[in-house]
């Protein structure tokens, strides 16, 4: 098997995992945040850049590496790794977000996936068999099992339906796999206890190498997600690394690691990033505001980074004008504060004072506020 995982610690304040997960291409502490780098790229950054504000692994996107520029040019640069120029780990996800999420012109059978095209409306047909064929093309660490993703306030019926399939979907991805890249099962259900245990309990039984939480962060509220991480903790494989998908605002990572979470991407911080909201250690601020207009002061002045010595004013002035760097600079400010706050999360595990930091962090910045 491409990884192993142990669990280096446990939080005796909050039960929180610090753990180690070993891969072909870099070994790394848990719990982390991954950069989302969609088309092969973070957006706005070098690959240069994503090793200076990430662990060294990233994510790719199967669906949008798939139609452009195609798995098979892709793998004859030797992969995402070799296409983009980038010496750190991959994880793929299946594309069964994006083929549930970017159309509603969708026709879910057995066998797979009939869509159209995100932006040409060309007819499209994507099997749990094909989504292997092409993460194994794109070359990643890590690859995710193809599922779906169901709105999650969906009748029973339809989620246990839905359950059912994505659990035959997953044996045969894991059938097909002809790699050592390590396929994770994704646990769904939306938010039924119930099918969230069945799921998971189902997935144990293939025997996957680690487990995704899917389908949350998709319109329940913040009480609901935690809610859930917090049930499935306790059911999931003690040595077997967990990833929550999709998730990345700062008071999410902190509530999902107590909660026994060990791995994280989200596009959020890239996303704000390019609007001009920019996380700090002292919270989350946008830069537009007339009130930095003349601050001389640096974004963040309690993270030293190369971007230190540009002021407030400087960046505020770049997003009215709309020039690039501005959404380069809070970018590279973003993730680089999300990869100190990982680090602070680890260290307070380390430290059994994990619940301590969370209660620090209410009072120092605005990231629990919007509740």
């Amino acid at each position: 098997m491409s990884i192993t995982f142990e669990v280096l610690h446990v939080c005796k304040q909050s039960g929180a995992r610090l753990g180690r997960l070993t891969t072909p291409h870099g070994v790394f502490e848990t719990p982390f945040f991954m950069p989302v780098g969609t088309q092969a790229t973070v957006k706005t950054l070098t690959p240069e850049d994503i090793h200076e504000v990430s662990e060294g692994l990233i994510l790719g996107n199967t669906y949008h590496l798939w139609l452009q520029p195609g798995a098979d040019l892709v793998e004859k640069h030797g992969g995402i790794r070799g296409f983009m120029q980038w010496d750190g780990a991959v994880l793929t996800d299946s594309g069964g977000y994006q083929v549930f999420s970017l159309t509603d012109m969708r026709k879910i059978t057995e066998e797979g996936v009939h869509f159209k095209h995100h932006k040409n409306g060309s007819a499209l047909f994507m099997s749990p068999e094909d989504s292997i064929k092409i993460q194994e093309k794109l070359g990643a660490d890590i690859i995710m099992s193809f599922d779906e993703c169901p709105p999650p306030y969906e009748s029973y019926e339809y989620l246990k339906t839905s359950v059912d399939r994505t659990l035959r979907w997953a044996k045969r991805g894991k059938e097909v796999l002809s790699t050592d890249q390590a396929l994770f099962g994704i646990v769904q259900g939306g938010l039924n206890p119930e099918l969230r245990q069945y799921c998971a309990e189902k997935l144990i039984e293939m025997d996957f190498p680690g487990y995704s939480i899917g389908g949350l962060s998709v319109g329940e509220t913040k009480h609901e997600m935690y809610q859930m991480t917090q049930f499935l903790n306790p059911i999931l494989p003690f040595h077997k690394p967990r990833y929550l998908m999709g998730v990345g605002a700062p008071d999410d990572l902190v509530e999902n690691v107590i909660n026994g979470i060990d791995m994280f991407d989200c596009v959020l911080p890239t996303r704000i990033a390019r609007h001009g909201t920019a996380l700090t250690t002292e919270g989350k601020i946008v830069i537009k505001n007339q009130t930095y207009e003349s601050d001389f002061s640096p974004l963040d002045p309690h993270l030293k980074t190369p971007i230190s010595k540009y002021t407030r004013s400087y960046i505020r002035h770049l997003f009215k004008a709309d020039e690039i760097l501005g959404m380069r600079l809070v970018t590279y400010q973003n993730l680089a504060y999300l990869k100190h706050l990982m680090a602070e999360i680890r260290k307070a595990i380390a430290e059994d004072r994990l619940l301590d930091f969370k209660e620090e962090m209410k009072k120092r910045t605005n990231y629990f506020k919007s509740r």
